[in-house]
């Protein structure tokens, strides 16, 4: 084992983000050659979809069974199309024009800055990275679920059959088993080199998705009636109005939440090579990502509804939906699982990147900051050379405080669907909206008063209005079942 200097390409967003020395950018994207980069179309739209079909997948039934016939499909249309458009937009920002040279925006807080001035960096940082981190929350919970659900639509099968072992593990093993794999995925060096995870991530929730629309299809074609009403559940019920509105907002935060990416857009986009540029690529990338997404909650929540009806569970594979076949609900549970893992580390790569710059910064000098270690493996053959690993103490120290603080989290507020929404409440207007609106004015210089002008803005205050109603529903959802279940136990 030798020692080495820092390696500088062990960061999160970039080959360069890993521990900055003071004053410089951590993604440090001008520094990286055509050659260094290496993202394509199809790896940029596997990130995004490994992102887009996650948690809400399984709750969409759900969703549909709260808005209606009508409202449901609506509503996955209209943030499809209000993502696209923010992230073109976003998209856009990645070169800045004023700048000598055309500057580049490796992350998000870059762009922030550069376009809006540090007072609004503070602001963005704090949302950036908390909704990123409650992101990761978010799939360890239904990671947890679903390998829960594994054990027990397998006991169900066994007394079903007369064969009943009894017994069974708490949800949080299952969550500490997976923030473990999530300790051994988190030395990746960057999110260039978790490609191969997200491509792994998007076959996995293909599977699972396929999987739950297939149940769904067969369920509705056994008893062959299209369940459900034009407005949803609880709607004809005049005492649970209020309950019914509650619901209609975590349900649309259900759905918010699939599609907030904008906080690792830039990150994502900085892995392209080019030609093309990057923007038009990116943009591409998004509308496949988006398209292809629409299309599995649209089949998935229309098949789900007509088979449920306003009774739909919760999670679509965890709940009491499904039991047999029960190696195929297994099959699904256990995709789901793997899905997470390679999503979760898409999404933790830039926090880690983060953590480590403000710590290089911080103590530059320090020799636990700048040291790194080499480990040499064993050669296979006396011809092939040796593979080295480069290990730094301040990454494996940081990386693994942020998992087991996300893991611990997880344990103790295990709310599938109010984690879902609160999680769209706090990123969905400010990072998918109205940064990208403000930032979008100033690269163009929209003038203030113009037509355009007060469209973009009037479209951000009513999408600020539903935002805070999804937050308020979130937390009175958590704030009710903190009282009905006990901490340590998966629910939902």
């Amino acid at each position: 084992m030798s020692h080495t200097g820092m390696d500088t390409h062990g960061g999160g967003a970039g080959p360069d983000s890993g521990t900055a020395t003071a004053g410089r950018s951590p993604s440090s994207s001008a520094e990286k050659t055509a050659r260094e980069k290496s993202g394509t179309l199809w790896t940029v739209t596997a990130h995004i979809v490994a992102l887009l079909v996650g948690s809400s997948v399984l709750a969409v039934v759900w969703t549909f069974a709260q808005l209606g016939w009508v409202a449901g499909p609506a509503v996955v249309v209209a943030i499809s199309v209000v993502t696209y458009y923010s992230s073109a937009l976003l998209a856009d920002c990645y070169r800045d024009p004023d700048h000598l040279g055309g500057a580049v925006h490796g992350e998000y807080i870059d762009a922030v800055r550069s376009y809006l001035g540090p007072k609004s960096v503070a602001f963005c940082g704090i949302i950036q990275y908390s909704v990123l981190w409650a992101a990761m929350v978010g799939y360890t919970i239904t990671s947890s679920a679903s390998m829960c659900a594994v054990q027990s639509v397998n006991r169900f099968h066994r007394k079903w059959v007369g064969n009943d072992v009894g017994g069974g593990t708490s949800g949080v093993t299952y969550t500490v088993v997976f923030g473990a794999f999530q300790l051994l995925l988190s030395q990746l060096p960057s999110l260039e080199n978790v490609a191969w995870l997200s491509v792994i991530a998007v076959a996995t929730s293909f599977g699972y998705s396929s999987i739950c629309l297939g149940l769904c299809a067969a369920r509705w074609a056994s008893h062959g009636d299209v369940r459900g009403t034009l407005a949803g559940a609880g709607a004809a019920v005049e005492d649970s109005w209020s309950e019914k509105v509650f619901n209609v907002l975590l349900a649309v935060g259900n759905i918010a939440i699939s599609y907030i990416y904008a906080p690792v857009l830039f990150e994502i986009q900085d892995t392209l090579k080019t030609p093309p540029s990057e923007s038009s690529t990116m943009k591409k990338a998004s509308l496949y990502g988006l398209a292809m997404s629409a299309v599995f909650y649209l089949l998935l929540g229309i098949s789900g509804y007509a088979a449920f009806g306003d009774d739909a569970p919760t999670n679509i594979l965890t709940g009491a939906a499904f039991h047999e076949p029960f190696w195929l609900v297994d099959i699904a549970n256990v995709c789901v699982v793997v899905h997470f893992l390679g999503a979760y580390q898409v999404i933790a790569q830039p926090v880690f990147a983060r953590l480590e710059a403000c710590v290089g910064g911080r103590w530059p000098e320090s020799k636990f900051v700048t040291a790194s270690y080499e480990l040499r493996l064993l050669r296979r053959a006396p011809v092939a050379p040796a593979a080295v690993i480069t290990m730094s103490p301040v990454k494996i120290v940081l990386r693994a405080a942020v998992i087991v603080a996300t893991t611990l989290v997880a344990a103790l507020m295990p709310f599938f669907n109010a984690v879902l929404s609160f999680i769209a409440a706090l990123g969905f207007w400010p990072l998918a909206v109205y940064l990208p609106v403000r930032m979008h004015i100033a690269r163009v210089k929209v003038r203030r008063g113009d037509a355009r002008w007060w469209a973009l803005q009037g479209a951000s205050m009513a999408l600020l209005v539903v935002a805070v109603g999804m937050g308020v529903a979130s937390v009175r959802d958590m704030a009710r079942r903190l009282k009905e279940a006990a901490p340590f136990k998966t629910v939902d």
